[in-house]
């Protein structure tokens, strides 16, 4: 059969290292795929824009997904038929970050702790994170800043006292004077970024995006092995706008079992419970008694394969 070659528009928080990786070693090419890809101001418009067709697919939290599949009083009010297509890390350094200004987490109190939207994943990990250090959500100030970037000038320039950031975003600032005083393995275990898209069932629609998965799994596996080492340093630099001592430490970090890729795409479930344990938490709901027995269902065929429940298994 000869491959249709394929165009693929994606939205994501972060640049993708992946994508961009999977393409300069000629992955991509090989696939038949031509990706492009765009930033998104919060999780809101990435997926106001995925629905309205301007995105094939998405890099996003798996929170968002359940969020806008399952659950009523997402931020767009309305349920949509997102599906997930992989899962991609485990949240890439996921930190409590504070402002240059800010000596330790009790100097928190009173002050903004900036978040995509309030209802997303990553506000629940700054919730919880901020909880264990002992201020409740009557101790600070919320305030939505937008995607991880965009949060992490804000932390950088003060505009915020804390904020959650990962990807690399929190090595820039690092540099830029911030601090890392917790993460997400602090909560258990966790899963960080999924590849996703709205359901169909017209070949020439799944398939591209079948191949694209199984190139960023693919990727993502060779980078775990040390056989891209050169590319990743090289793509964290310029994509992610790393000095060479950043760009190692992203690569240290893509390579840890807790925080980095996950090299067989799968969707385990105890990081999915870890998230609904979280939404119970923070925002209360009775939609999630039927997300804890629907969760399998936003996974696509192909996604599927990759699922390992209850298994004990261990994933990078």
């Amino acid at each position: 059969m000869v491959m249709t070659r394929a165009r693929l528009h994606i939205g994501t928080f972060t640049p993708s290292l992946l994508i961009d990786v999977a393409r300069s070693t000629g992955r991509l090419d090989r696939a038949g795929l031509d990706v492009t890809e765009a930033p998104v101001p919060s999780s809101p418009a990435q997926f106001r824009s995925l629905e309205a067709g301007e995105f094939d697919v998405v890099m996003t939290s798996p929170d968002n997904v359940l969020a806008y599949r399952f659950l009523s009083s997402n931020p767009l009010q309305r349920n949509l038929p997102v599906e997930v297509l992989a899962g991609i890390d485990r949240g890439l350094g996921l930190s409590l970050c504070l402002a240059p200004s800010v000596t330790d987490v009790a100097d928190v109190r009173g002050r903004v702790v900036g978040v995509d939207v309030p209802g997303s994943g990553f506000a629940f990990v700054a919730f919880a994170l901020l909880e264990c250090a002992g201020l409740g959500k009557d101790d600070y100030v919320l305030e939505s800043l937008g995607s991880t970037p965009r949060r992490a000038a804000a932390l950088a320039d003060g505009t915020c006292a804390a904020t959650i950031l990962n990807a690399g975003n929190e090595l820039r600032a690092i540099a830029a004077g911030c601090r890392v005083v917790s993460t997400v393995a602090d909560l258990g275990p966790y899963l960080g970024t999924v590849m996703a898209a709205m359901s169909a069932d017209d070949p020439e629609i799944t398939g591209p995006r079948e191949r694209l998965a199984e190139v960023v799994i693919d990727t993502a596996r060779d980078v775990v092995a040390g056989r891209l080492e050169g590319e990743v340093l090289e793509a964290a630099g310029r994509l992610l706008g790393l000095a060479p001592p950043q760009a190692r430490a992203h690569l240290d970090c893509l390579l840890d079992p807790t925080h980095g890729l996950i090299t067989d795409g799968r969707v385990d479930e105890s990081s999915i419970g870890a998230l609904i344990d979280l939404r119970r938490r923070h925002s209360p709901s009775p939609d999630l008694d039927v997300v804890t027995s629907a969760w399998p269902t936003m996974l696509t065929a192909a996604a599927n394969g990759y699922i390992a429940r209850g298994r004990g298994a261990r994933h990078h």
